[in-house]
C-alpha cells in the first residue's frame, strides 16, 4: 500500500511539474512575442546641435561598400541606382554612438531601401559584408505591408523589430508614394527609436550590445530595380 502512495505522489508531482513548466513557457512565449511600444514625439529636429552629413555637391564622407551600384550627386540629392550584383551600401566614413540622425527618402523607381546605423563591415569571401541595424525604408506598392521605420538585423539574424502590433496600425499609410519621406532615428545606450514623417515607429532594444557604435549606411537593395534619393541627411551627437 505504501507503495502506491508513493507511486501516486510521484505521479501527483510530476503532473504538477509539467503544468508548472507549461505555464512558464507559455509565459515566456508570451513575453518573447511582446513588444516594446514607442510612444515618444519625434525629437526636435530644429534644435542646435545638429550637423549636416551632406554637402549637396559631393559625397565626401562617405564610401560605398559591399557593392558595385551606383552612388551620385544629382540636383543637390544623393541618388543611388539598382543594378546587378549585391546591395549596396553608401556609409559615413565616421563611426557613431549615440544620435539622432534624420533624412528624407524618396523613390523615383520603387525598390527597397534602408538605413544601415550603428553598422560595421567583416570580410566575406566575396569582399566585404556590411551588417548591423537597419532603419527599413519600404511598401510604396499599395499591398505592401508597411514596416518603414521597422529595424531589421542586415546579414545579422533577420527582423530585430517588425512592425506587427496593433499600435503600428497607423504607420501602413504613412508613406507618400510621390514624395519626400522623412526618417529618423535615435539611438541612445542599447535603446534604437524609430519615426516615420513623425510617426513613432520602433522602440527596439540591443540587449546584448552587440551594436555599441558603428556607421550610417544608405542602402540600395540587390534586385531588378530601383532609383532612391536622398536628401537633409544630419546628425546630432548625444
Amino acid at each position: 500500500m505504501k507503495h502506491k502512495k508513493n507511486i501516486l505522489m510521484i505521479t501527483a508531482l510530476l503532473a504538477l511539474g509539467v503544468s508548472v513548466v507549461s505555464v512558464d513557457a507559455a509565459e515566456k512565449k508570451g513575453k518573447a512575442k511582446k513588444q516594446r511600444i514607442n510612444t515618444d514625439s519625434e525629437p526636435n529636429l530644429k534644435e542646435s546641435g545638429f550637423v549636416s552629413l551632406f554637402d549637396g555637391k559631393t559625397l565626401e564622407g562617405w564610401t560605398p561598400r559591399q557593392g558595385t551600384m551606383i552612388f551620385e550627386v544629382k540636383d543637390g540629392e544623393i541618388v543611388g541606382t539598382c543594378s546587378a550584383g549585391p546591395s549596396t551600401f553608401l556609409c559615413t566614413d565616421k563611426v557613431y554612438t549615440d544620435f539622432v540622425f534624420t533624412c528624407e527618402t524618396k523613390w523615383e523607381v520603387d525598390g527597397n531601401t534602408g538605413v544601415q546605423v550603428r553598422s560595421r563591415v567583416r570580410k566575406g569571401k566575396n569582399g566585404d559584408i556590411v551588417f548591423g541595424p537597419q532603419v527599413e525604408m519600404e511598401d510604396l506598392a499599395k499591398k505592401g505591408r508597411g514596416w518603414s521605420g521597422g529595424i531589421y538585423g542586415q546579414q545579422c539574424g533577420g527582423w530585430f523589430y517588425p512592425l506587427k502590433a496593433p499600435e503600428h496600425q497607423p504607420l501602413k499609410d504613412a508613406i507618400d508614394r510621390e514624395g519626400w519621406n522623412r526618417m529618423t532615428v535615435m539611438v541612445k545606450g542599447n535603446v534604437f527609436k524609430t519615426w516615420i514623417n513623425g510617426i513613432p515607429a520602433a522602440h527596439w532594444v540591443d540587449e546584448k550590445n552587440e551594436y555599441p557604435k558603428g556607421f550610417i549606411g544608405l542602402q540600395v537593395h540587390g534586385g531588378k530595380q530601383g532609383i532612391i534619393h536622398w536628401r537633409n541627411l544630419s546628425i546630432k551627437k548625444l
